[in-house]
């Protein structure tokens, strides 16, 4: 099983990225998914989750409605389309199932900074 997140790096406040995380190993048709943070001294928390068609979808008041999870169960591939950024959104970001059945992947660290 391999969960590889891409998409991080440096933004200024207000500005928008995308994260992507590729799911390989298991099937990942069958799992809901989500995203999770750990920011700097604090526990890794869940952000967002999609359900297994994508029609329901759950966020944390701190990112709703600034964020964006989607999926694409053809290409076994998660988002996270982030807008309007800010310093407490500051972390490294991970994806895994929303039971958290597999290890870890590296994460993709995201800096919200001027």
């Amino acid at each position: 099983v391999q969960l590889v997140e891409s998409g991080g790096g440096l933004v200024q406040p207000g500005g928008s990225l995308r994260l992507s995380c590729a799911a390989s190993g298991f099937t990942f048709s069958a799992y809901y998914m989500s995203w999770y943070r750990r920011a700097p001294g604090k526990e890794r928390e869940v952000v967002a989750t999609i359900n297994l068609t994508g029609g329901t979808r759950w966020y944390a008041d701190s990112v709703k409605g600034r964020f964006t999870i989607s999926r694409d169960n053809a290409k076994s591939t998660v988002y996270l389309q982030m807008n309007s950024l800010k310093p407490e959104d500051t972390a490294v970001y991970y994806c895994n199932t929303r039971d958290l059945n597999y290890a870890w992947g590296q994460g993709t660290q995201v800096t919200v900074s001027s």
